[in-house]
């Protein structure tokens, strides 16, 4: 998304050459923070593809992660009807707060958001394999252990779906769900890649 910032049209001058930037989670649409950007500053968001302010404590440029490595990767930037606020949709390679939390403010992710939060933490276990937890079994005995993990979860959830217990079959579902995100893992295939092709299907 290479782009200069004369392509994007923001009316500095109204805020005496700063504007405010509000970062959102490309994924969750979870509201990450809200700093400032003067064009240097979005020149350099643009470059690096990277989220980068304009810190008014400091009055210097600063690229959120710099120290931390928590950078927020640029997916796409949008600016409002006034021309004077810009929203950056951004993956965060970690927690985006300063106290450790993935949001400055502090909000909860819906329950339909956990499983992208549930991927960070396989996807983490993967990368960092530094205990014996069950997920870093499943990675070690690799695709033939974890595809027949799957299919026995499939099964039991046919199984508890031919019974009345729902509370039994929303366990097997969990189950199941769970060992998905661990097998797309496995194969580098995102959550957010299986919503795509879903969205692709619907509009057709």
């Amino acid at each position: 998304m290479k782009e200069e910032t004369s392509n994007i049209k923001i009316d500095f001058k109204k805020g005496n050459g700063l504007v405010s930037a509000i970062i959102q989670d490309y994924k969750t649409n979870v509201v990450l923070m809200l700093g400032y950007m003067n064009e240097e500053a979005l020149q350099k968001t643009l470059e690096l593809q990277k989220v980068t302010f304009f810190s008014r404590t400091k009055n210097r440029l600063w690229t959120k992660g710099e120290v931390s490595g928590n950078y927020l990767i640029v997916k796409d930037i949008l600016i409002d009807c006034d021309h004077d606020t810009i929203l950056v949709k951004a993956e965060p390679l970690g927690p985006t707060c300063h106290t450790g939390s993935d949001t400055c403010f502090d909000e909860v992710l819906p329950s339909s958001d956990f499983l992208y939060q549930l991927e960070k933490i396989i996807l983490d276990r993967k990368n960092n394999p530094s205990d014996n937890s069950y997920i870093v079994s499943l990675f070690k005995n690799g695709i033939n252990k974890i595809v027949q993990k799957v299919g026995e979860e499939a099964t039991e959830v046919v199984i508890e779906a031919m019974d009345n217990n729902n509370e039994l079959l929303k366990e097997e579902t969990s189950d199941l769900l769970y060992h998905l995100l661990v097998l797309l893992a496995e194969k580098e295939i995102s959550l957010s890649e299986i919503s795509d092709v879903l969205k692709k299907r619907h509009s057709k």
